[in-house]
C-alpha cells in the first residue's frame, strides 16, 4: 500500500516524509507493521545530520504525540500505550532532547527565589534580540505571507495551551494554582466560544483557510513541527516538569507585544475583526500572564523545588531558541522571495 493510499484510507490529512514516519503512521492507524518502527527510529537517529530539522523524525514524533493528544482522526486509541510505539517514542525523544540541550545556550542560574527567578526570566527574554517576525509582519508582510503565518501557527495554536496543561497534575501548591489560573484564561474562563484555540480557528476560517487540525501538516517545515514537539516532550515527561514550566514562562513573556504587532499587520492588510480578534485577545491577557508565569509559577516552583531550577531556565531558553529558529525560517524564505511552506503556497 502506498503512503497516499494509507492517508486516504485512514483520513489522516497528510503524507509520511520518510520510512520512519511511514512505519509509525501505519502502526498508529492499524494499517500494518509490527515493531519495525523501533529499528527504523534507531537508524534514522544514527543517520540524521540534524534531528531538530529532520522531516522524517519530527513527523514521526508529531504522530506519536498526536496519539496521546487524540488530535488526529484515524489514530487507533488502543495503540496509545503500545509498548513498541512507546519504545520508538523514547528513542526519538532521547535524541531530540539531546539535540536541543546541545543547541540551546544555557543561561546563568539565579538564586532559587521568586524574585531572582522572575528577574532572570525577564532578563533572558529581553536579551533575545534576534530578527523579529512580528515586527516584519506589522509593516512589510504580504497577504500571502499572513496566510502562511496562520498556517504555520495552526500546528500549536489549534491545540493552544494543551502541551502546558500536562504539567498541572505534576505540580502542587502555588505553582499549580498559578498554572491553573493561566490555563483557565487559555480555555475561555468557562466560555467555550472564548477558548483561545476556538478564536484561532475562527481567525483561520475568516481568512479563508481550513481550520481542521492537521490540514497544513504537509505544508509546514520540520522546524515548525519541532517547536510543537518540544512542548509536547516537556509536557508529557514528568521528569521534565521544570522545562515545561520554564517554556510557558518564556512563551507568555514574548507574546503580548508580538500579538499587538501581528494585529497591526493584519489590519494593515485588510483582514476583518474575526481574523484579528485572536491576537487582540492576547495583548492584554498575556501581559497579565507573563507576571504570573515568571514569578508565581516558575519562581514559586524554583523556590519550592530548587532541584528543578536548571530545567526551568533551560525550558525558557529552549522556547526562545527554537521558536526563534522557526521565525527565522519564515523571514529567510520571504527575504529570498520564496514561500516558507514546504511545497505549496496559499491560494
Amino acid at each position: 500500500m502506498t503512503t497516499s493510499a494509507l492517508v486516504a484510507d485512514t483520513a489522516v490529512p497528510f503524507a509520511a516524509r520518510g520510512p520512519l514516519s511511514d512505519a509509525v503512521l501505519r502502526a498508529l492507524t492499524g494499517a500494518g507493521g509490527d515493531a519495525e518502527h523501533s529499528a527504523l527510529a534507531l537508524g534514522a537517529v544514527a543517520e540524521s545530520v540534524d534531528v531538530i530539522r529532520d522531516d522524517d523524525i519530527q513527523l514521526a514524533l508529531f504522530l506519536l504525540y498526536s496519539s496521546a493528544y487524540g488530535s488526529l482522526p484515524g489514530l487507533d486509541a488502543d495503540l496509545e500505550w503500545d509498548p513498541h510505539l512507546l519504545t520508538t517514542r523514547r528513542i526519538l525523544e532521547d535524541a531530540f532532547e539531546r539535540a536541543v540541550r546541545e543547541s540551546v545556550p544555557m543561561p546563568e542560574l539565579p538564586e532559587p527565589t521568586v524574585d531572582a527567578v522572575g528577574r532572570a526570566l525577564f532578563a533572558l527574554a529581553a536579551a533575545d534580540t534576534g530578527p523579529s517576525l512580528s515586527r516584519y509582519f506589522a509593516k512589510k508582510a504580504t497577504r500571502e505571507q499572513a496566510e502562511e503565518m496562520l498556517m504555520q501557527r495552526s500546528v500549536y495554536t489549534l491545540r493552544e495551551a494543551d502541551p502546558h496543561s500536562w504539567a498541572i497534575p505534576r505540580l502542587t501548591g502555588r505553582a499549580k494554582a498559578a498554572l491553573v489560573e493561566i490555563q483557565a484564561d487559555e480555555y475561555g474562563g468557562g466560555r467555550p466560544q472564548r477558548v483561545h484555540a476556538v478564536l484561532f480557528a475562527n481567525a483561520m476560517r475568516a481568512a479563508g483557510l481550513d481550520a481542521t487540525y492537521g490540514a497544513y501538516i504537509d505544508d509546514v517545515p520540520a522546524i515548525t513541527l519541532a517547536s510543537f514537539n518540544m512542548m509536547s516532550m516537556f509536557g508529557l515527561n514528568r521528569r521534565l516538569v521544570g522545562a515545561i514550566v520554564g517554556h510557558l514562562a518564556a512563551f507568555e513573556m514574548t507574546s503580548s507585544i508580538p500579538c499587538k504587532l501581528y494585529a497591526d499587520g493584519l489590519r494593515r492588510l485588510g483582514f476583518d475583526q474575526d481574523v484579528v480578534e485572536y491576537f487582540d485577545e492576547h495583548i492584554e491577557a498575556d501581559a497579565v500572564h507573563e507576571q504570573i508565569a515568571a514569578r508565581d509559577l516558575a519562581g514559586g516552583l524554583a523556590e519550592d523545588r530548587p532541584e528543578l531550577l536548571a530545567d526551568i531556565m533551560f525550558g525558557a531558553a529552549a522556547c526562545l531558541t527554537i521558536d526563534g529558529w522557526s521565525g527565522a525560517h519564515m523571514l529567510d524564505a520571504w527575504a529570498a522571495g520564496e514561500s516558507s511552506l514546504r511545497g505549496s503556497v496559499p491560494a
